[in-house]
């Protein structure tokens, strides 16, 4: 099992774009656990947040493999991936994304 997670700067004055991902996502809930389900993660959260001025994503994500779930996502045809590469386009700032190392997993 994968772990990990990302912080990745918005583009300035994104905030009309992100509510309008996160309304799409949960607008077709069914079709983004069926993509889910398709790239073998068990667990996607993002939290936005603000730090010195700038705003910001941080996802979170469990899957069985995050190479494959990568790959995945980028070859399908599933409307809410296809509206996730797009918002990915629109909102982020390229070469930002902060990896993070995973210290310690506890899980039940």
């Amino acid at each position: 099992m994968d772990v990990i997670a990302g912080l990745i700067e918005l583009q300035p004055n994104n905030d009309e774009e992100v509510k309008n991902w996160k309304a799409f996502i949960e607008d077709h809930r069914e079709q983004a656990l069926e993509s889910l389900r398709a790239e073998g993660v068990s667990v996607e959260s993002w939290f936005s947040l603000t730090l010195g001025g700038k705003d910001y994503l941080l996802c979170y994500m469990r899957a069985d493999s995050i190479e494959k779930s990568q790959q995945v996502m980028a070859d399908s045809d599933n409307p809410v991936d296809a509206r996730h590469r797009q918002f990915k386009e629109n909102a982020w700032v390229w070469g930002s994304h902060v990896k993070t190392e995973l210290l310690l997993d506890l899980a039940t």
